[in-house]
């Protein structure tokens, strides 16, 4: 199968590509297009691959469902367009930032600059049905983007992985620990935010593994 996606990528995945899961994904993805509101838009549904080859992947930070609210999705994980209020959890992130590297909120919440320094800003389901949260989970999203980690962890070296809150912890069995850092913290969320997410470091954390690897520190 074709898929439009950043060419390393499709390279990577192009066995997951041809699996029956995947094509019935497809089907499934581009019925529910036609038929529905879906987010994000169709052409920004890979975003955080096409920004982000897997070459250079240096971070990850898997994130669960898209926003499912108007003009807010565009493919990248926590992230929103400029001139788009900050979700709660993103407000959240930004605290940390702030607290960890004395690094002050930004105007808006728009984080291809992440992206395209070698953050990898994936959500286990990369599409959902307007205000209709959960909506495309088990549809086959997640054993495609199980296959995505799997892939990282086996044919990348020192990548820093941060799963917050149960959901993305889970993946952790997906991921090689002898080869890559694992950070875990409870989600963003105002609902766990308060019970280890601040406070986490895991923003300094992740730079300081970048530099003792003789990669280049994200500017955060």
């Amino acid at each position: 199968m074709v898929v439009n996606i950043e060419p390393s990528w499709n390279e990577a995945l192009r066995k997951t590509f041809e699996q029956k899961f995947f094509t019935d994904l497809v089907s499934f993805v581009r019925d529910e297009y036609a038929s529905t509101k879906v987010y994000p838009p169709g052409k920004e549904i890979f975003s955080a691959f096409n920004h982000c080859p897997i070459d250079q992947v240096k971070v990850v930070i898997l994130g669960q469902d898209p926003y499912h609210g108007p003009g807010q999705a565009h493919g990248l994980s926590f992230s929103v367009k400029p001139g788009v209020p900050f979700p709660p959890s993103l407000q959240n992130i930004f605290k940390e930032i702030e607290s960890d590297l004395g690094k002050p909120t930004p105007a808006y919440g728009d984080l291809t600059r992440w992206a395209d320094q070698g953050v990898f800003l994936l959500n286990a389901t990369l599409t959902v049905r307007a205000h209709e949260a959960g909506s495309h989970q088990k549809k086959g999203w997640e054993e495609f983007t199980d296959e995505v980690i799997r892939t990282i962890s086996d044919t990348c070296e020192n990548v820093v992985f941060l799963l917050w809150g149960a959901y993305a912890q889970k993946k952790s069995a997906l991921i090689d620990s002898r080869k890559h850092l694992v950070l875990k913290a409870p989600h963003p969320s105002p609902l766990s935010s308060y019970r280890g997410f601040f406070g986490c470091k895991h923003f300094s954390k992740a730079n300081e593994y970048l530099i003792g690897k003789g990669k280049k520190a994200i500017d955060w």
